[in-house]
């Protein structure tokens, strides 16, 4: 039994509570993979345009399409996990999208490329608002920007590991772009056996949690929880949870967010490569700096939020943190397709992405405070979903601009401003509760 009349110390509840960050890193691995199967497309992306003859219009679409699988999935993803657990819709997941990037391979032109890339879109939508649900269950509210930070911190880091590792299994082939595809796709099925083994839904239900220690985290959980919301079923519909303010500004900002992502996730590669006159190689390298910038602002947005939380309370330091984040993203990204030398450009994208990464720790936590637990998985796929509209905006719309102005200078000033108009949104309009400061170990 545990002696909670003894005192404990941070280190004795950490121990206590090992499970929860056995969980956290299994989804950290999930989420690497999830991205490196997502940007071996944009590193495949020269090869295959000359392969096919594709213009830079036809590959915007092809990119795009992706998104239109994926958004919707997003929102469903949060809310089938609100209904039947996060474990078993990751799962189904991982396995879905692990089929289609293995079939990436088998596309032959531009139709078969399209449906390819729809039904993977499928797969990778729930991965976000599944992991926002997951370190919600495991989690206190006043250590949710550090949980998902640091899930979510392998998703750059899966693009920067994933960068040259893609590219030497590209080379090691003699430059069929088609192995990475199969490869990834077979590793996939490890990371599913690892995740079913590793994950449960909720401390309680973990066969290596005992009762008093899953006992013990409800119970640390319920003293650090904000005064958010906590409606009994039935009393207040999904709907009036989606049309609150906060809930709206946050997904417009994310959306802004989203977009700068997805230019630098589908173009960056083929940018170097055009503007810039890089080869594949060269690519492997300059493209996987970026990531690990980003890699190094997600781990460290969610634990400076929380640390800031508790001198200034978690909503003004989550807000003001994505405000400010985005305004200088716009002010670092607008100028990447002016400078001249490839080192400027790089450098542009760097800061860019660390920052953006930064502020992509806060939105599922920001609105944390206004709903209610068996709302949050929705809720969050409902913003992730308006997010990813993005995705399939910001390739077709770019791949036009470039096309018909033969600038990409033009292309990122406009996505630019796409994510400053909502982060000032934000600023104005996200209000909502502010939420105590929190004490007490995690």
């Amino acid at each position: 039994m545990v002696d909670t009349k003894s005192p404990t110390t941070n280190a004795d509840t950490e121990r206590r509570f090992r499970y929860r960050w056995a969980v956290l890193s299994m989804n950290f691995l999930v989420l690497g993979l999830n991205y490196a199967d997502r940007a071996a497309i944009g590193l495949a992306a020269p090869l295959i345009i000359a392969e096919y003859g594709f213009s830079k219009a036809t590959w915007g679409w092809i990119s795009a399409i992706f998104f239109v699988g994926y958004a919707p999935f997003c929102f469903i993803g949060g809310y089938t996990s609100d209904r039947f657990g996060p474990r078993k819709v990751m799962a189904w997941a991982v396995a879905w999208w692990s089929l289609f990037t293995a079939l990436t391979a088998a596309g032959f032109g531009f139709v078969s490329f399209m449906v390819i890339r729809l039904l993977f879109g499928f797969g990778e939508g729930p991965q976000a608002s599944v992991t926002a649900k997951t370190m919600s269950n495991w989690f206190p509210r006043r250590r949710m920007g550090t949980a998902l930070g640091l899930s979510q911190a392998s998703t750059p880091l899966g693009g920067a590991v994933g960068t040259p590792i893609i590219v030497a299994i590209i080379n090691a082939f003699n430059g069929n772009w088609r192995a990475p595809f199969v490869i990834l796709g077979l590793v996939g099925i490890f990371f599913l056996v690892g995740w079913w083994v590793v994950v449960r839904d909720s401390p309680a239900k973990h066969p290596w949690v005992r009762g008093e220690e899953a006992a013990e985290m409800r119970a640390d959980a319920q003293a650090a929880a904000d005064d958010g919301p906590e409606d009994e079923p039935g009393s207040r519909s999904l709907a009036s949870y989606l049309r609150l303010p906060i809930v709206l500004t946050t997904a417009l900002t994310y959306f802004g967010y989203s977009w700068v992502l997805y230019t630098f996730l589908t173009w960056f590669p083929e940018f170097l490569h055009e503007a810039h006159g890089l080869d594949l190689n060269q690519i492997a390298f300059t493209g996987a700096v970026p990531w690990l910038c980003g890699f190094v602002g997600l781990a460290l947005g969610g634990v400076f939020t929380d640390a800031l939380g508790r001198r200034f309370g978690l909503f003004t330091a989550r807000k003001w943190t994505t405000v400010v984040g985005l305004l200088l993203v716009a002010v670092a990204f607008g100028p990447v397709g002016m400078v001249k030398s490839t080192t400027s450009a790089v450098a542009l994208m760097a800061l860019t992405v660390f920052v953006l990464y930064v502020v992509g720790a806060q939105f599922f936590a920001l609105i944390q405070p206004a709903i209610p637990a068996r709302r949050f998985g929705a809720a969050s796929g409902f913003i992730h979903f308006v997010a990813n509209l993005a995705g399939i905006f910001a390739p077709i719309v770019l791949g036009y601009i470039v096309d018909a102005t033969g600038s990409w200078a033009v292309s990122f000033l406009i996505s630019g401003a796409v994510v400053a108009i909502p982060a000032v949104l934000l600023a104005v309009f996200g209000r909502a509760r502010p939420t105590r400061p929190a004490h007490g170990p995690a």
